[in-house]
């Protein structure tokens, strides 16, 4: 689809209770208002970061009841703003948590909804194993918005790691992509441009990469660099890591069908068969 989206992009140091988040927010979505953006976009935990299980389950509610995603509609109507909110956490249906973000529309309704489907297990040397699906339950499926600006992508975080749902956004004529992230330190220096780079050149799409940033009440320490790349793979924005804030961001839609007209890969897919060999003996 033609035209500009005016994106306004919100890094943060997420607190482990709900008001510190909201505030931000709502300051974040008046100035994006201000400015006259369209959209404005959060990182993953945007609405309450705490790893502390026992506290975390006296305040975590399900989605419709949830203070965050309420505030968030109520600025979306406020300012005429449709507000990704990243995701905050929300009550599942079997006692686990779900990573859970919405895509309000400026009349402050909820267009889209996404559970984050792949959970951060991994075990990093030196650190504790991250266990994100002790706690939390995954999502069972992608969700495409459909936007004044066109088809919109969600996805959380970890999903990065996976090409075929992005892929998949792609061809089904995503223009846009979220991930909101809150990518640890050690793993952002290695792989958070060069992955999110690679999503958007393999999709010709952009990527809208908000993430949290700093050290935390909770105790971890966030990488930052939130990130917008260009359907070329191109970094427009790349907020560093100096603290939380927003950077502002013209989107011209009409690169996504010109990167995708000059190669179009999302048409190119074959089907094939693995082989493996044996190994080979030694002469």
């Amino acid at each position: 689809m033609a035209g500009v989206l005016k994106l306004c992009m919100a890094q943060m140091t997420s607190a482990n209770c709900h008001a510190p988040n909201i505030a931000f927010m709502r300051d974040a979505a008046a100035r994006a208002g201000d400015a006259g953006c369209d959209i404005l976009a959060l990182p993953e935990m945007a609405g309450l970061c705490n790893r502390d299980f026992a506290t975390a389950k006296t305040q975590v509610v399900a989605a419709q009841d949830d203070p965050f995603i309420a505030a968030c509609r109520d600025a979306a109507a406020r300012h005429g703003l449709w507000i990704n909110t990243g995701s905050t956490p929300v009550l599942g249906q079997d006692g686990k948590f779900l990573n859970h973000g919405c895509l309000i529309d400026a009349t402050g309704a909820i267009a889209a909804r996404y559970d984050k489907i792949h959970l951060f297990d991994v075990f990093l040397k030196g650190k504790r194993p991250s266990g994100e699906s002790d706690h939390f339950a995954p999502g069972t499926h992608g969700t495409v918005a459909n936007t004044p600006w066109g088809a919109m992508g969600l996805s959380i975080c970890y999903d990065l790691r996976f090409a075929h749902l992005y892929r998949a956004y792609g061809q089904v004529g995503a223009n846009v992509i979220f991930v909101p992230s809150s990518f640890m330190v050690a793993t952002g220096e290695a792989h958070w441009h060069v992955l999110l780079r690679a999503r958007a050149i393999e999709n010709g799409c952009f990527i809208v990469a908000p993430a949290q940033v700093g050290y935390h009440a909770d105790g971890r320490r966030t990488f930052g660099h939130s990130l917008v790349v260009s359907p070329w793979g191109e970094v427009m924005c790349d907020m560093g890591n100096d603290g939380p804030g927003t950077a502002i961001v013209d989107l011209d839609l009409e690169q996504v069908a010109k990167v995708r007209g000059q190669i179009p890969s999302l048409r190119h897919d074959r089907t094939f068969d693995m082989v493996t060999t044996e190994r080979a003996e030694n002469d």
